[in-house]
């Protein structure tokens, strides 16, 4: 593969999320930011009606006809770059030929959104070739809706923090209405810390769309009596007045949202302030309500996070992601890292019997669009 064989190179970031799990599609504020692990795609015209995609960690190439991409969702390898294909057709964007080369370095399974990545970057490049602009505010909702096509019933937080992600700054993005602050990362003495737990995921084939269903069911109920539009509204007072509403397994999961709610604006202000130890207080919080009222850590996630817990350097660590499997974060004095890995890693293996695996990526910029050579 030759770059300067291509017309543009597109990127688009993988995320991580400091807090604000489960509840960007309850019409909650979350904290995502961009990461410099990205998928990667060269693409130039070809002049014909199909789309030709290489992939670097693949042996496979496939063709999509741009005439007909819905019939290449069910496909193996190249289902997300179709349901890209069809969302833009549904958009009036003329589809070009192309040839297009991926190279994604978000560990798949991660909970760091490479499906996100790779669908914001292939829309992204479909644009390029067609010499059509489209906002990278739009570009995450034309993704988001790709995801929905393939079966994972996803917020908008993924696909625009892929899209519209600013390097050294984590976003406050409002998942209702889309307002987003750009909040400098200033983590002083401390480091973001990044470990999978190795243990594949797949949220289709997980309990994520039973989640969204439950939390669905709540607002249904809830909505009539406190006259909101999504379950971010309803305060923790306001909870636990009519909490008794709800049957105890749903009860748990309006709890998680409800306080999540609440732990991402203490996050706010406490980034604001520099204080970080609070912030990574938070961070244990969060986890323990995605553990015990949200059930979407498991065995692994969980030893994972409780091992950084007792390590003496880290003062925050929660999962990220969907759950059933991929990535913790963790808060760590930045002195103490290497032996904070070492010993996480030697704690979790003792557990579980997997080996975690420690990412290194900075916070980089969403979707960026270069003409190659240039």
């Amino acid at each position: 593969m030759n770059e300067k064989d291509y017309m543009y190179k597109v990127t688009a970031a993988g995320r991580v999320n400091i807090i604000g799990e489960h509840i960007d599609y309850c019409g909650g504020s979350v904290m995502p930011a961009a990461l410099s692990l990205k998928n990667t795609v060269l693409v130039r015209p070809n002049g014909t009606d199909k789309i030709n995609i290489k992939w670097s960690t693949l042996p496979d190439e496939v063709s999509i006809d741009i005439n007909s991409p819905q019939s290449y969702l069910d496909i193996k390898y190249g289902n997300y770059q179709a349901a890209c294909v069809a969302e833009l057709k549904k958009e009036g964007v003329k589809i070009v030929g192309c040839d297009m080369y991926q190279d994604c370095t978000v560990p798949f399974g991660s909970g760091l959104s490479s499906s996100a990545a790779i669908e914001v970057s292939t829309i992204g490049a479909l644009c390029a070739v067609a010499r059509v602009h489209i906002p990278p505010e739009k570009i995450a909702l034309i993704a988001q809706r790709a995801e929905h096509s393939l079966g994972v019933n996803c917020g908008i937080m993924d696909q625009y923090a892929s899209a519209c992600g600013k390097k050294n700054s984590v976003m406050l993005l409002d998942c209702n209405t889309l307002n987003c602050e750009y909040l400098p990362l200033v983590l002083g003495k401390y480091s973001l810390v990044i470990a999978d737990c190795k243990k594949p995921h797949k949220l289709t084939e997980s309990k994520y769309n039973e989640r969204r269903a439950e939390t669905e069911e709540a607002l249904e109920v809830l909505g009539k009596k406190l006259n909101v539009t999504c379950l971010a509204q309803i305060t923790p007072k306001k909870f636990e007045e009519c909490a008794d509403m709800l049957a105890p397994t749903i009860k748990k999961r309006v709890r998680h949202v409800v306080n999540e709610c609440e732990r991402v604006r203490q996050s706010v202000a406490a980034l604001k302030a520099g204080d970080i130890v609070t912030l990574g207080k938070l961070l244990n919080e969060s986890h323990l309500s995605l553990k015990d009222d949200f059930e979407v850590t498991g065995r692994e996630l969980d030893a994972l996070a409780f091992a950084a817990q007792s390590h003496p350097s880290c003062i925050g660590s929660r999962m990220v992601g969907g759950g059933f499997g991929g990535c913790t974060i963790s808060l760590v004095e930045t002195v103490g890292v290497q032996d904070f890995k070492a010993y996480v890693s030697k704690k979790y293996h003792e557990s579980t019997g997997y080996n975690a695996e420690f990412y290194s990526a900075d916070i980089a910029d969403g979707l960026t669009i270069t003409e190659c050579g240039k």
